[in-house]
């Protein structure tokens, strides 16, 4: 599958928190493979606006959504990554793929969290909590001692969600990539699952 740039929608005000079962106030299922239209839509929807204001005024081009819809079923069909849904209601208002880490040269043990969104009607709801935990516990039942995520740097609502989440920058890894015919700089972040 392909690496695809990161970014989060969702951020709550709350200064700490490692374990978020008791935070969590949005349920979080499995996707299924009904899901993958509804996850290509929400995904569609707000990859703009996770990178607005960090590519100047270039639009971020979208993946036809026939084409992400493809994405989302072979994820979900396969498990790689593992997909989860937040709910209010029936409705889909996030969601979070995790799986072990794509990196080279990282340890078996080594998860990480390949993309999290939410609908921007959510925003700061606790979306991105309910998200966060289910693929914290999804990874540690894998087995895995450790997360990352990738991030670009600007991205600070993320930057500051995954910091609040325990996370911590791995200096070194920063890169620069291209999203749209724009160079951007991305910074592993990491945190211990226990």
């Amino acid at each position: 599958m392909l690496r695809q740039s990161l970014g989060i929608h969702s951020f709550h005000n709350f200064r700490s928190f490692s374990s978020m079962s008791s935070t969590s106030v949005f349920p979080v299922r499995p996707a299924v493979l009904r899901d993958a239209r509804a996850i290509a839509e929400l995904h569609n929807a707000t990859v703009q606006d996770a990178y607005r204001g960090l590519l100047g005024d270039v639009q971020v081009p979208l993946m036809a959504l026939d084409k992400r819809q493809a994405y989302w079923r072979e994820a979900i069909e396969y498990a790689e990554p593992q997909v989860h849904v937040a709910l209010h209601g029936e409705r889909i208002v996030g969601f979070v793929g995790f799986d072990r880490s794509r990196d080279e040269g990282t340890k078996p043990t080594m998860g990480e969290i390949w993309s999290i969104y939410a609908d921007a009607d959510f925003v700061g709801l606790g979306v991105g909590l309910s998200l966060w935990d289910a693929a914290r516990e999804g990874l540690i039942e894998e087995g895995c001692t450790d997360v990352s995520i990738w991030l670009p740097l600007a991205n600070e609502r993320a930057m500051q969600f995954f910091t609040n989440a325990g996370f911590k920058r791995e200096m070194p890894s920063a890169k620069t990539v291209s999203i749209g015919g724009v160079k951007i700089e991305e910074i592993r972040l990491k945190r211990p699952l226990a």
